[in-house]
């Protein structure tokens, strides 16, 4: 919430105010509450080098600025500004974070309504589940589990981070592919530390193996012992192969060929052999060789063509990983503040944010297609779960198929629009000699 604060200016009117012309604003937090005191110390030299200053909400200046009684005040954070205005709780969070270059993607989400909503109410859900008393604060641990610590997102800020800075010396495409890797690498940080803090003990290899070694996001049961499957069948090894050979074929055979024809039909045939090759070929082939070596690893890909509703599709078949993460660490914590319905729809504008830094960005156009795309996915979702949708048939069965399909297919250019295949798809192609 922004709100301007009667009395306050440049040069403050205020005694006891700090007079600090080049100051750019006060970060105010509740000293009685010693996770935000720690969180005050632990970033008060990264604020002081913008110029920032920290003071409790309880100082007597604070207080009569603010103007709030005592309910009131403690209810959040607040960045008070020289020419009066506050931002109170995540409005502070984003306000700040466009004084640092690397946390642009904070200020992107917060430069959109619907973000800035969902970060609004993250935010309200922190603040609802902490205890305050004789100066002792603590976030309550949920039933899913022990709560992530702030440096547990350092990998995901700091790896996105120097991928950007890095930005202009890099090829669109190489750039696309650092930054995804950066942003998996982040992310694949948090379910391994959410997963760890759950066990006594994890054997070493097992730990580098599901860092490094396997795309999956399901941390607790890779890491599992216990979990122990079934060796695969010939058959699945056969699959995994013949996926892999046909994404080969397109991506260095028919993307080639391709070229008389209209670059983009080149860069479709060079896009789809490479999800082929990885997601559906090579990543089953790992899985394999897991399986094989006595850990229960299911596909990342799981025959989504033979899905009957979006929801399967989204939810069972496509890109478990992403899912995985999303319904964890998304999807999961929303369902505390809003219903199902809502919560999907988040859970889709997340995933259309995450997709804007890997094909909007590289590709320098094509802002905001890719989550209106995901938004798509998330409406469609949410209207075959209607009563309507299901009188119609759209949950399963045969039409539920036509449904999915009409769906996906239809806006997909809004996904990867013909910038993207321009400027990265085809560059890349060539890179690698498949065109």
């Amino acid at each position: 919430m922004i709100r301007p604060v009667p009395g306050v200016v440049i040069g403050f009117v205020n005694a006891e105010m700090p007079a600090k012309r080049s100051v750019a604003g006060w970060v105010l937090y509740d000293a009685d509450c010693s996770v935000c005191s720690g969180l005050a110390r632990r970033f008060t030299d990264m604020l002081a080098r913008r110029n920032f200053e920290l003071a409790p909400l309880q100082t007597p200046w604070v207080c009569e600025q603010l103007a709030l009684n005592e309910r009131e005040l403690l209810v959040e954070m607040r960045l008070l500004l020289p020419d009066g205005r506050v931002f109170g709780g995540a409005d502070a969070m984003v306000e700040i974070s466009r004084r640092f270059w690397w946390a642009w993607p904070l200020s992107l989400l917060g430069s959109l309504p619907p973000c800035r909503a969902l970060l609004r109410a993250g935010y309200r859900w922190i603040v609802r589940r902490r205890r305050c008393a004789s100066n002792a604060c603590a976030i309550q641990v949920s039933h899913y589990g022990p709560n992530l610590r702030v440096v547990d997102f350092l990998p995901l800020l700091i790896l996105p981070a120097t991928a950007l800075f890095f930005k202009t010396n890099l090829a669109p495409w190489v750039f696309m592919w650092a930054l995804a890797a950066a942003i998996y690498a982040g992310c694949k940080w948090l379910t391994y530390c959410k997963a760890a803090r759950t066990r006594t003990a994890i054997h070493r290899w097992r730990a580098a193996a599901y860092l490094f070694a396997w795309p999956g996001m399901d941390a607790s049961h890779f890491l599992d012992k216990k979990n122990i499957p079934a060796k695969p069948g010939r058959f699945e090894w056969f699959f995994a192969a013949m996926k892999t050979l046909f994404g080969m074929i397109l991506l260095w055979n028919v993307a080639r060929k391709a070229m008389p024809l209209p670059e983009l039909f080149a860069g479709w045939a060079g896009m789809i052999g490479v999800v082929l090759f990885l997601h559906f070929g090579l990543f089953h082939i790992l899985s394999l060789v897991w399986r094989n070596s006595r850990i229960d690893v299911a596909p990342i890909m799981r025959n989504p063509l033979l899905a009957g509703s979006l929801s399967e599709f989204w939810g069972k078949r496509w890109n478990t990983a992403f899912h995985e993460l999303a319904f964890r660490f998304t999807f999961r914590p929303l369902l505390h503040i809003t219903t199902p319905g809502p919560a999907t729809l988040l859970v889709f504008l997340v995933s259309g944010v995450v997709h804007e830094l890997v094909i909007s960005l590289p590709a320098g156009a094509g802002y905001g297609l890719p989550t209106v795309y995901f938004l798509i996915q998330g409406l469609g979702m949410n209207f075959e779960r209607t009563a309507i949708g299901r009188r119609m048939g759209l949950g399963n069965g045969t039409r539920g198929w036509i449904f999915s399909v009409f769906v996906l297919i239809a806006p997909v250019s809004l996904l990867f629009p013909p910038p993207f295949l321009h400027n990265v798809i085809l560059p890349m192609l060539r890179a690698i000699g498949a065109n």
